[in-house]
């Protein structure tokens, strides 16, 4: 299983890295009074959206050409899922703090993985950094850790992969720490949130997937090792062979369909948590 993450490395001239003047809580305008965040479809069809993805939220509004009438992003949520909405995000620049908040959220729910300091404290600067609790110096040198944490990280799984550890389980760590290694990245950059949620949900899909493996394996290895001993066996029918043959094949389409049911629900209850914690940050 590869697991593929991009993530752009915007350089700390650039505008995206400039404090805004979102609110302290995203979701809430002064005297208490509610307020949902929003684009409009004109800022939508400005970065060039997915037709089909575009399609679908006008056919949804009811409409048939952009305008800029306020659209909120939970309306976008509803009619398009969190994904396309995340993208959206790239509309709305003047409120990247509550972005590269939520990406630290993400980020936060695979945080148990990231056994190197120094993407922790990444972490923690990223979101001082948005609360207006860190300067760009501080935050220049957390992406500079976190680029040395992630290589490190890299080493130190290629090192095991080649060794070929047996069990697994400490390639698989290192695997795991070089990922959110990389998603801390994504976070720093600010304006990828889509990229740090799909990166993490991922990572939470492929660790159950191999949780899951494990278990389904060892079923698989004891059917393949009564097949081999009945090849083995002189005395053995053709019909007794065929049938451990059956049984070791059918163990392993097991081990498949418990790996793929694993990873599947796993990354669906991350995407519904994720969307579930969107929503409230932009319209609590």
């Amino acid at each position: 299983m590869t697991l593929k993450l991009k993530v752009r490395r915007d350089q700390l001239g650039d505008k995206r890295w400039e404090k805004t003047t979102t609110p302290a809580h995203p979701g809430k305008q002064k005297g208490g009074k509610k307020m949902q965040l929003t684009t409009t479809l004109n800022k939508i069809q400005m970065c060039s959206p997915h037709s089909k993805e575009w399609k679908k939220l006008l056919k949804y509004l009811g409409k048939t050409v952009a305008d800029d009438e306020s659209l909120p992003f939970s309306v976008i949520l509803d009619s398009n899922g969190l994904d396309y909405t995340l993208w959206c995000c790239r509309t709305a620049p003047e409120h990247n703090r509550v972005w590269r908040l939520y990406a630290v959220w993400c980020a936060r729910q695979v945080q148990h993985l990231m056994t190197d300091q120094r993407s922790l404290d990444a972490l923690d600067v990223v979101e001082r950094y948005a609360n207006g609790q860190a300067t760009d110096k501080e935050l220049s040198a957390a992406w500079t850790a976190a680029q040395d944490a992630r290589d490190d990280a890299k080493d130190a799984w290629d090192a095991g992969d080649t060794a070929g550890d047996t069990a697994g389980d400490t390639t698989w760590a290192e695997w795991a720490a070089w990922k959110t290694a990389r998603v801390i990245e994504g976070v720093i950059a600010g304006d990828v949130a889509r990229v740090v949620a799909e990166a993490v949900a991922e990572i939470a899909a492929e660790i159950a997937a191999w949780a899951a493996w494990k278990i389904a394996w060892a079923t698989e290895k004891i059917a393949r090792d009564i097949e081999a001993t009945t090849r083995a066996a002189g005395n053995a029918t053709q019909e007794t062979i065929q049938a451990a043959t059956r049984a070791a094949e059918n163990a392993a389409r097991n081990t498949e369909a418990t790996t793929r049911a694993a990873e599947n629900a796993a990354r669906e209850t991350i995407r519904a948590d994720q969307a579930v914690k969107f929503r409230e940050m932009i319209s609590d």
